[in-house]
């Protein structure tokens, strides 16, 4: 994604065991195209393909390769919804709105299997249910709502109290939760490149290594300046650079919170513990304010992650807080060696909810899914690359004006004192 990191692909799980990435090479010489597209994570990548399929000429330009950002780096869970329940998306929002959004955000994960099928994505990709389980009373009446509301919209989800929590994860730490079938699983930089590969197919431009420095606004478009001096001019131009985006468009850095999510993955699990823990291949999220979230890989690893420090991450010990949380929740597999570590960004919005702009003619913006990029980038990139193409003038989202979040030079210091109030929060009730 257009960041000011260095672009190189780091240390991971998923980087060592990804499908082999397609050929993206940095743009060379100048080009002129309909639509041109900021960032190749999953945003960016969805909307290509789906505008190449309509026709339309598009170009990706990323400062690293597909998937450097939050794309190839998170848990790999793919789950439906909003951090809003249907109920209060429709307080907040009104019928009419609120139903769009659902219809979207509802079918989200069934988007991206979809997709995952139609172009035979190799990406461990399984659509066994997610299981949020609660941490306490409270939480769990909570769950119990969701789960109505979900219901009532014809979705066959399932209550699970203590015994059957317990069985179904594996663990003793929880009260009771739900599963949404909806949800699963798959290999977020295979995804990745799954889809930049899908799109190249259907005549997309993706270039790696092409950091955009500079976005001029033309009497006919827009020319994008890259790090190389190379330009590409366009009709359109879309930014989707999330927990990575940069100053290239003025204020947007500032209209989210770029947080670091912490994972770490086990060596693949002996047998008998392996058949503990998920037994079904659901992925599981807690209901923690600061959450756990946790699935084994296609492999038998067992993956656990949550936030940590808003600084980059050094040492081993960086991870420890996750170590000590896989130990407790689950003791059967605290002796087995800790493979891989490793961090990304998570865009969190002050409405968290995604946000979508158009700060200029010609000029949109999505970006901001506060940790369910997987299903909602795809489900939304569809429909924002209809909008792109001219197809529809209607999208599901609201648009927004873009507004800086107040003090967020202060970021670091907010954020580290919200974790820390947090944490407090969740040990106590």
């Amino acid at each position: 994604m257009n960041a000011p990191f260095a672009p190189q692909l780091p240390a991971s799980l998923w980087a060592a065991t990804a499908a082999p990435a397609v050929q993206t090479p940095a743009l060379a010489e100048d080009k002129q195209v309909d639509i041109a597209i900021v960032g190749a994570g999953y945003t960016g990548l969805v909307t290509a393909l789906r505008l190449a399929e309509a026709g339309v000429d598009v170009c990706v330009l990323d400062a690293g390769e597909p998937g450097w950002g939050a794309s190839g780096r998170n848990g790999g869970q793919v789950i439906p919804g909003l951090k809003f329940d249907p109920d209060q998306l429709h307080a907040k929002f009104g019928a009419a709105r609120a139903e769009a959004m659902l219809d979207v955000a509802g079918c989200a994960a069934d988007e991206v299997f979809s997709l995952v099928r139609r172009y035979a994505i190799d990406c461990d990709a399984t659509q066994k249910g997610w299981i949020q389980p609660a941490c306490s009373s409270a939480a769990m009446k909570v769950i119990e709502q969701r789960a109505g509301q979900w219901q009532r919209r014809g979705v066959q989800v399932e209550l699970l109290d203590r015994t059957a929590v317990s069985q179904r994860i594996g663990t003793d730490n929880y009260l009771g939760g739900w599963v949404d079938p909806r949800a699963g699983s798959l290999h977020p930089l295979s995804y990745a490149r799954g889809l930049a590969k899908a799109a190249l197919g259907q005549g997309a431009m993706i270039h790696g290594h092409s950091r955009v420095t500079r976005l001029q606004r033309q009497p006919s478009g827009w020319t994008l300046s890259t790090v190389q001096g190379a330009r590409v001019s366009a009709q359109r131009v879309l930014l989707a650079t999330d927990g990575y985006t940069d100053d290239l468009w003025p204020g947007l850095r500032q209209t989210v919170v770029a947080a670091n999510s912490f994972i770490i993955a086990t060596r693949p699990l002996p047998s008998a513990i392996r058949k503990s823990i998920l037994p079904g291949g659901e992925v599981c999220s807690d209901s923690r304010r600061l959450l756990l979230y946790f699935k084994l890989d296609a492999q038998g690893r067992l993956l656990l992650g949550g936030r940590g420090p808003f600084s980059e991450p050094s040492q081993p010990r960086d991870w420890a807080h996750l170590e000590r949380s896989l130990a407790a929740l689950f003791p059967q597999a605290a002796q087995v060696p800790v493979e891989y570590r490793w961090s990304g960004r998570v865009a969190l919005t002050q409405s968290f909810l995604p946000h979508v702009h158009e700060p200029a003619p010609g000029l949109s913006v999505l970006l901001g899914y506060n940790g369910r990029g997987i299903a909602l980038s795809t489900a939304l990139g569809k429909h924002l690359a209809a909008k792109l193409s001219g197809a529809t003038q209607a999208f599901p989202f609201p648009v927004m004006p873009l507004r800086r979040i107040p003090f967020h030079g202060l970021q670091r210091l907010y954020l580290a004192a919200g974790i820390g109030y947090y944490r407090l929060l969740d040990a106590l009730f």
